[in-house]
């Protein structure tokens, strides 16, 4: 094997685990409403403690569960949302970014 083959086996081997690494990682990180984005869009990880005051659009009954940007198998208690890349949201949380699912 030459130099050049050696560096792409080096760097593709490496690309590969540091996505693997990724994908491991993605799947234990919950959503923290510390976290500058949950903060920015008013996230809430449980939502039956919105408080509609600090939330003028919140409505009773809204959930990450029921909004369109969420993505869960049916059973599953936590999701994907686009504004959380690499993290979970759990289907109980709210944010003001919330868009009825369709």
């Amino acid at each position: 094997m030459n130099q050049n083959s050696a560096r792409r086996v080096f760097l593709m081997t490496l690309a590969t685990g540091s996505a693997a690494l990724a994908t491991g990682a993605q799947a234990q990180t919950l959503v923290d409403e510390t976290d500058p984005v949950a903060d920015a869009v008013g996230y809430v990880a449980d939502a039956q403690y919105v408080d509609p005051k600090r939330h003028l659009y919140f409505v009773a009954g809204q959930s990450c569960a029921t909004c369109t940007f969420y993505k869960a198998k049916p059973a599953n208690q936590v999701g994907s949302c686009p504004l959380f890349v690499g993290k979970l949201v759990s289907g109980k949380a709210w944010c003001k970014t919330w868009s009825k699912k369709t």
